[in-house]
């Protein structure tokens, strides 16, 4: 049995949580750890471990692990390296059941003295089933339960959600937390796995596949040693939940960084693709994609054919939208003629009113755009739509006569869009109808085709 496995649960459900090296000196990580836990809001008991200090932050400190007379669930390290094996024994001996090692200066650096201290420190938690997540790491975060066991408070803003992101970098792991903040999505975890004492991407594809807070999986590789358990976790757990990876590397310079960023080499790229999709992985090469990505499978069902309807507001988005998708083999084709002869009902002859449609000329006709909507909607030959809208003067009022339409239909087919205004103006219609999952929006009309593209990808790897 797998007490490393089953000591995991624990360690993203801790009900409490010491931080051996907690501080109230804003110079030192501790402190920002403290933060973490006490503006994230965690409901759980906190436990400072600090031998010069009484209290951290205001709460009873200890000078060890010891020293606390009751359980500890989680244990969040920010020691120097050297002292991380000892501060593990303490921690077997205290029944830890899991820990964050934050702590750098193991495999990842020249001296071999790292390497050695990355297998006495495995050794002693693996003897004792204690799951590291770490070291070398920023953290991690599980949002659905207010643990921010990170030190970076500003994590606790994002909104809960179904995603959760595994990343060997913490940069990427904050640069996708921001970036996400603007796009209104929501995370169920963010785990900085850092250097790998003993939980690598394996283990943590088997744990969230049943972990209920999470639907998608995005996973940021730099170099990884285990490739052959990473495919084979995918594989046998394929078709249950998405998996979209990122991995870089791919040049000889993206290749030595990551062996001096995670103590393990990049490989080679096309090698990697390629076990991807026998896997079931669906390969994204961009931090932008790989979030767009995760945001349309959080949210919509999986289309099932190729063909998609674009409808727009003005001709010109719908170009754009319409060069993406079929660059990427979707399939732009021509409606049922019931379909076609209700459109041609509602156009004027001069509009575009074939797939794609050129909804402009009924700017001013709320009614018939929504039966223009609907029509496609319902249209058998039809796997998917891309609404797409551009703020003008004209059509300010465009969005409050589709909101019901949009929100009754919940998404029967996917419905991704690119609707866009100056600020304030359609904000609040845009987040009503993406909350009530009744669209997914993007800022850009080739962003939303891109994510319908790769949608339609994964229904072909999965």
């Amino acid at each position: 049995m797998d007490h490393v496995m089953i000591n995991m649960r624990l360690l993203f459900n801790p009900g409490s949580v010491a931080v051996i090296g907690a501080s109230d000196n804003m110079s030192k990580l501790g402190f920002h750890v403290m933060k973490s836990l006490t503006n994230g809001k965690f409901p759980g008991k906190i436990i400072p471990i600090n031998p010069g200090s009484n209290t951290v932050m205001g709460i009873d400190a200890y000078p060890s692990i010891k020293d606390y007379k009751g359980e500890i669930d989680l244990a969040i390290v920010v020691l120097p390296a050297k002292l991380v094996p000892d501060i593990f024994k303490e921690c077997v001996d205290k029944g830890v059941k899991g820990s964050v090692l934050i702590t750098a200066g193991f495999k990842e650096i020249d001296d071999p003295s790292g390497a050695h201290l990355h297998i006495e420190t495995a050794n002693i938690v693996n003897g004792a089933g204690i799951p590291v997540i770490g070291p070398n790491t920023f953290g991690m975060i599980n949002l659905n339960k207010n643990l921010n066991a990170s030190f970076t408070p500003e994590f606790s803003n994002l909104r809960k959600g179904n995603i959760c992101l595994v990343s060997q970098s913490g940069g990427i792991s904050h640069l996708l937390g921001f970036m996400a903040m603007g796009l209104n999505m929501g995370f169920s975890k963010i785990i900085g796995l850092g250097n790998r004492l003993n939980i690598d991407f394996d283990r943590m594809i088997d744990y969230l596949m049943s972990d209920s807070d999470t639907k998608v999986i995005t996973l940021y590789i730099e170099g990884i040693d285990n490739v052959r358990g990473l495919i084979d976790s995918a594989r046998k757990n394929r078709g249950r939940k998405p998996i979209i990876a990122y991995k870089t590397g791919k040049g000889k310079v993206g290749n030595q960084a990551s062996m001096s960023h995670t103590g393990s080499m990049a490989g080679r790229h096309e090698l990697y693709r390629s076990a991807f999709d026998q896997a079931g992985i669906l390969s994204i090469d961009n931090t932008e994609t790989l979030l767009d990505t995760a945001k349309a499978m959080s949210a919509c069902p999986l289309p099932e054919g190729p063909c998609i309807a674009v409808l727009s507001g003005q001709a010109g988005p719908s170009m754009a939208a319409c060069d993406l998708l079929e660059s990427e083999g979707l399939k732009i084709d021509s409606f049922t003629g019931k379909t076609q002869e209700k459109i041609n009902e509602l156009l004027p002859p001069l509009a575009l009113r074939t797939n794609p449609v050129d909804m402009g000329p009924a700017w001013y006709d709320s009614d018939a755009i929504q039966e223009i909507i609907k029509a496609a909607m319902n249209d058998e030959n039809i796997n998917g739509i891309i609404f797409l809208m551009m703020f003008a003067s004209a059509n300010v009022d465009a969005l409050k006569g589709i909101r019901e339409t949009l929100i009754k239909w919940q998404q029967k087919k996917p419905v991704i869009s690119c609707i866009l205004s100056p600020p304030a103006i359609w904000d609040e219609e845009i987040k009503e109808l993406e909350e009530n999952r009744a669209i997914v929006n993007y800022p850009t009309p080739e962003r939303a085709a891109m994510a319908m593209a790769n949608l339609w990808k994964y229904v072909l790897i999965k």
